[in-house]
C-alpha cells in the first residue's frame, strides 16, 4: 500500500514520518484496512487503533444469541441500554466477556426479573461503567505517556499494557461491586408493610443534603481545564471521605454532592465537615443545604420534595454555611449551634419556608451571657413531608 498516495503521511518529515509508516506497515499486516487507517489518521487516534484491537470482540450478535440462547433484538437492546453503538447483527463487536454477560442476563430473566427491572439495572451500569471507563482511560494516559514519544512508540506500549492489565481490572470491579452490594443489603429494611404488599415501600423519610462550590462557574473562566477539574475532583473526595455510616454519598456533579441518610443529626454534622474541608486553600468556599420529607429511591438516586428542598436551599445558603429546614433544625437542635436565617420562598412552594444556619457547637466558656443550655435527649420527631 501507497501511504504517502494515500494521504496518511501528510505533514509528517523524518523520524515522524518514519514511524508512522513503520506502525500503518504493523497495522495493514494485521489486517486493518484502509477506511479505518484513514479514519484513525483524520481523528488523531492512530496511535491508540492498537490498543482497540486488543479490546475488539470477535463475535456477532447473532453467534451470542446461538450460544446463550438470549433474543439478537434483546442483545442489541442491551447494548445500546449500556449507551454503546448498537452494531448490526452481523457486527464483529461483541466478546467473550460479552457471552457470559448474556448467559448471566437470561438467568436473571429466568429467575422472574422483568425485561424493564432488567433496563433498569443495564442503564444504570451503563451510566457507571462510563465514567469508570473515562476515568481509567485518563489516568492510563497521565501515567504512560512520556514527553517526545512518536506513535509508534505509543502504540506499541499502549497495546501491550491494554494486553496485560485490563484483565486485572476484572477482580477489582467484581469486589468493588460485592463490597457495594454488601452494604445495600445491610441498609435494607423488610418489614411486615414490605412482605404484606410484596415490594418496598415507595417514598421514604430521608434527610437530603446538597453541597456545591462558590463560584466554580466563574471560576471556569480564570483557570485553565486542567485546573479546574483537579478542584472537582478534590472536592468529590473530600465528599467521600467525610461521608460515613449512615450518611450515604449519592453522587458527585461536577462542583458538587448530594448525600442522604436517615439521621439529620448525622446529615448536618458530615455536611459541616464538607464545608470546613472546602477551606483548603486549593478549593473555592463550599456551603451545603439541608431538608428533611419525602424521598423515592430508584436507579441509586432520589427523587421527590425534599430533594427539590434541599437543592434550592443550598441555592441560597452563603458560603462556608450549612443552612437547614426547620424540621432539621428540629431533629438535631441539642447538637449544634443554631441561628435563624429567615422565612424564604421556593418556586412551586406556597409557604414561606423558615431556615436556620447549623455550627459546630461552642463550648460552655464561649456562650454569650444569658444563653440557655439546651436539654438532654430530646425526643426524635419525625421528618415533615
Amino acid at each position: 500500500m501507497d501511504f504517502a498516495a494515500e494521504g496518511l503521511l501528510d505533514g509528517l518529515e523524518g523520524d515522524e514520518r518514519r514511524a508512522r509508516e513503520q506502525l500503518l506497515a504493523r497495522l495493514v499486516g494485521e489486517g486493518v484496512g484502509l477506511d479505518e487507517l484513514k479514519a484513525a489518521v483524520a481523528e488523531d487516534r492512530l496511535a491508540l487503533v492498537p490498543v482497540e484491537h486488543v479490546l475488539v470482540g470477535s463475535h456477532t450478535a447473532t453467534e451470542v444469541s446461538e450460544q446463550t440462547g438470549l433474543p439478537v433484538e434483546v442483545i442489541l437492546r442491551i447494548r445500546g441500554l449500556l449507551g454503546l453503538p448498537v452494531p448490526d447483527p452481523e457486527d464483529r463487536v461483541f466478546s467473550d466477556e460479552d457471552i457470559a454477560a448474556a448467559r448471566s442476563q437470561r438467568l436473571f430473566l429466568e429467575s422472574g426479573f422483568e425485561e424493564q427491572e432488567i433496563a433498569e439495572i443495564t442503564r444504570v451500569l451503563g451510566e457507571a461503567m462510563s465514567r469508570v471507563a473515562a476515568t481509567i482511560t485518563g489516568a492510563f494516559v497521565e501515567t504512560f505517556l512520556q514527553p517526545g514519544d512518536d506513535e509508534q512508540e505509543v502504540a506499541l506500549r499502549f497495546a501491550a499494557l491494554a494486553e496485560r492489565l485490563t484483565p486485572a481490572m476484572s477482580p477489582v470491579l467484581v469486589a468493588s461491586f460485592n463490597a457495594h452490594l454488601r452494604e445495600a443489603v445491610r441498609r435494607g429494611i423488610i418489614g411486615r408493610a414490605e412482605r404484606e404488599a410484596g415490594n418496598i415501600a415507595g417514598a421514604q423519610q430521608i434527610t437530603v443534603c446538597f453541597a456545591d462550590l462558590v463560584g466554580f462557574t466563574r471560576l471556569g473562566g480564570e483557570v485553565e481545564p486542567s485546573e479546574l477539574g483537579s478542584v472537582a475532583v478534590r472536592f468529590g473526595e473530600l465528599a467521600t471521605q467525610v461521608a460515613r455510616p449512615p450518611v450515604r454519598l449519592i453522587k458527585t456533579i461536577g462542583d458538587a454532592a448530594m448525600l442522604v441518610s436517615p439521621d439529620p443529626a448525622a446529615l448536618v454534622s458530615v455536611a459541616l465537615e464538607l464545608v470546613d474541608g472546602a477551606c483548603d486553600p486549593d478549593l473555592p468556599s463550599a456551603r451545603a443545604g439541608i431538608a428533611g420529607g419525602y424521598a423515592l429511591a430508584r436507579a441509586g438516586d432520589y427523587y421527590g420534595h425534599a430533594v427539590n428542598l434541599a437543592s434550592r436551599v443550598t441555592g441560597i445558603a452563603r458560603p462556608g454555611s450549612v443552612l437547614c429546614t426547620q424540621d432539621v433544625r428540629d431533629e438535631a437542635e441539642d447538637l449544634f449551634d443554631w441561628s435563624f436565617a429567615g422565612r424564604h420562598r421556593f418556586k412551586g412552594i406556597a409557604e414561606a419556608i423558615p431556615l436556620h444556619r447549623a455550627r459546630h457547637r461552642r463550648a460552655e466558656a464561649d456562650r454569650p451571657p444569658g444563653a440557655t443550655r439546651p436539654s438532654a435527649g430530646r425526643r426524635r420527631r419525625p421528618a415533615s413531608s
